[in-house]
């Protein structure tokens, strides 16, 4: 004759299982033990003895229970404090998050308007546009760095859900705790909150709606209320401006929610860096890296400035960044051969366009003119406009 379940309460744990069988097997089914480890697997919990203990109606059957049985967390009300804190891991490191300065780094374009965002303690949410590897991540890096204020970065995926910004229940010395998000630790701590690669997610950023409009975000796991320490603020970035990739060059982006960038002030986009600046980032790279060479810097910035210009007017489809010059001279620094860097680090790109970067590069190291100008000459005056400090912090 077979068992019925008694009613009962669940602790998160239990209640990770329950809600993970009930989401595969269907609510109050009978299931039977390869079930049961498969659901267990599923939730990130060790097998649930205590399920086929509590809940074994006949032989290789157990039913789960229905939705109409309440968690131990449902109990907890707002009032109780005590019971709310035995719920959540308080026993994480306090670690300083300040980024460390990046020997080298030169201020350029939007620095100096994040620097007085970040400096005036004000929430005022920025999205940042711009193609990949022209510093936006870096830049809100630095601007940190700078005022010694704190920072946490959170890379953005398709797979990034609330549990992933907000937190989640997750085993902690072998007791299942609600783990607090990175969006909850950058509201407590009153730093600065960077979404990074941000056109990569999907609709479930709508989560942190309450959050970019400066207010309180509720934690209905564990029924508490969360508000944003005094110079908490989010920045994002992203290659597109959250309206997908119409040439198909940044595979993955999606189209962000209309009512999710309304709720960035404001839109900063960043082009490369000029010849001059970019000057001084790529020397400052290579005196970082132990390999000065002005020479090669200034054929170097030539090329790269070259094959954009050509990018943007469609004549070719891949550009050279400022992250892959900087590639370049470290590859140099290592390898102490010019050509053999530039070689690998435009190894990626398909054949032909390999072919062209290389042989325009070796045009502009022999002095060719391109463009219909004095290469040398024009690597004169971008040089003369250089000054030799680095922007210093």
């Amino acid at each position: 004759m077979k068992k019925e379940v008694k009613n009962m309460n669940l602790t998160p744990r239990k209640k990770l299982f329950v809600d993970a069988a009930a989401e595969m097997f269907g609510d109050g089914v009978v299931i039977t033990n390869a079930q049961v480890k498969e659901a267990s697997k599923k939730a990130g919990v060790p097998k649930a003895g205590w399920f086929k203990k509590s809940c074994k109606i006949g032989y290789n059957q157990f039913k789960l229970p229905s939705e109409n049985v309440a968690p131990v967390v449902a109990a907890v009300s707002v009032n109780e404090e005590a019971s709310v804190v035995n719920l959540i891991a308080t026993n994480m490191e306090r670690q300083n998050l300040v980024p460390a300065k990046f020997e080298g780094f030169v201020s350029w374009g939007n620095f100096s308007l994040i620097e007085k965002v970040v400096k005036s303690g004000m929430f005022y949410p920025i999205f940042i546009t711009g193609l990949s590897g022209n510093g936006k991540t870096l830049m809100v890096e630095q601007v940190c760095a700078k005022l010694n204020k704190e920072l946490i970065r959170v890379n953005i995926t398709i797979e990034t859900d609330e549990d992933d910004l907000l937190g989640g229940f997750r085993l902690v010395k072998g007791e299942t705790k609600f783990v607090p998000g990175p969006v909850i630790e950058a509201m407590e701590r009153g730093c600065t909150l960077l979404l990074d690669e941000c056109d990569l997610g999907s609709n479930k950023l709508l989560a942190l709606q309450p959050v970019l409009e400066g207010k309180g975000v509720y934690l209905k796991k564990v029924n508490k209320w969360v508000t944003p320490k005094e110079g908490f603020n989010v920045m994002a970035t992203a290659n597109t401006k959250g309206k997908g990739s119409d040439d198909g060059r940044f595979i993955g982006t999606n189209i962000l929610n209309e009512a999710f960038l309304e709720r960035f002030a404001i839109t900063m986009e960043q082009p490369y860096a000029s010849p001059a600046v970019e000057t001084k980032i790529v020397l400052g790279a290579m005196k970082k890296y132990g390999a000065e060479d002005a020479e090669f810097a200034k054929n170097l910035i030539t090329w790269a400035d070259v094959i954009r210009k050509t990018f943007f007017d469609g004549g070719v489809d891949e550009v050279i960044s400022t992250r892959r010059l900087d590639h370049i001279v470290k590859a140099n620094a290592i390898f102490g051969n010019k050509m053999q860097s530039i070689e690998l680090c435009v190894a990626r790109f398909d054949e032909d366009t390999k072919a062209s970067f290389i042989d325009l590069y070796t045009k502009i190291d022999a002095g060719v003119d391109v463009e219909g100008k004095d290469v040398d000459a024009e690597n004169d005056k971008i040089l003369d406009e250089v000054s030799e400090d680095v922007a210093a912090f």
